[in-house]
């Protein structure tokens, strides 16, 4: 099998402040968050990976540049925008709570009702657009491990992932949200027997190696 390890990006400003970053906006990654990723890299140190797909965007690429600096091992780098986080529009650079009073229908379909989000009011994108941008990603890259016993590395953003996995898991998108989110330098591992979905879940939103206890504006 073919074992798929998508990685959340380091904590960053927004995360703290509550903000939206998406697809166009970037805040930098906290003091805090590269002990973060150096302790992830630890975790991760005893599996050798035969290739990272990453974000264009500066959180997951630094995200990225770190952690592959501390797992020391040579393997190829692909960028690609298939792993940008969603876009969200008009909502990026806002804070929650200004969210919530300006579009509040928006903000609670994304949250908690994934099958209801309609974009159109804040010029985003929907679920089934992301889905079908970021699955390619990887349903080539297992197509592309004839070994069939890679080990994959994917470098993205919380909300993005969240929809990816559960879409690769073969979730409905009104159930998307029934795991909860992904936790900033978390890691979910997935098994694939074949490129097509649905995978195999082995972990979720895994943090066991990080020494501060997640709190809430770490998870989205």
């Amino acid at each position: 099998m073919t074992k798929l390890y998508f990685v959340r990006h380091g904590k960053t400003e927004w995360n703290l402040q509550g903000r939206y970053q998406g697809a166009n906006g970037d805040s930098p990654l906290l003091p805090e968050s590269y002990e973060q990723i150096h302790q992830l890299a630890a975790y991760l140190h005893p599996v050798q990976f035969a290739h990272c797909y990453v974000s264009p965007l500066p959180r997951a690429q630094t995200t990225a540049k770190v952690l592959l600096a501390d797992l020391g091992q040579t393997m190829p780098v692909t960028t690609t925008v298939g792993m940008r986080e969603f876009n969200l529009g008009k909502m990026e650079g806002m804070r929650f709570a200004e969210v919530a009073k300006r579009y509040p229908r928006e903000l609670h379909a994304f949250r908690s009702a994934p099958a209801d989000y309609d974009p159109t009011a804040i010029a985003g994108e929907s679920f089934p657009e992301l889905i079908a941008r970021m699955q390619p990603v990887v349903t080539q890259a297992v197509a592309a491990d004839h070994t069939g016993q890679a080990n994959l590395l994917f470098v993205s953003h919380g909300a993005a992932l969240v929809a990816l996995i559960q879409s690769l898991l073969g979730t409905p998108i009104a159930d998307m949200r029934k795991d909860g989110g992904l936790t900033n330098s978390s890691v979910t591992i997935l098994a694939a027997d074949s490129p097509q979905p649905p995978y195999r879940l082995i972990k979720w939103n895994d943090t066991e190696f990080l020494t501060k206890r997640p709190d809430p504006t770490d998870t989205i």
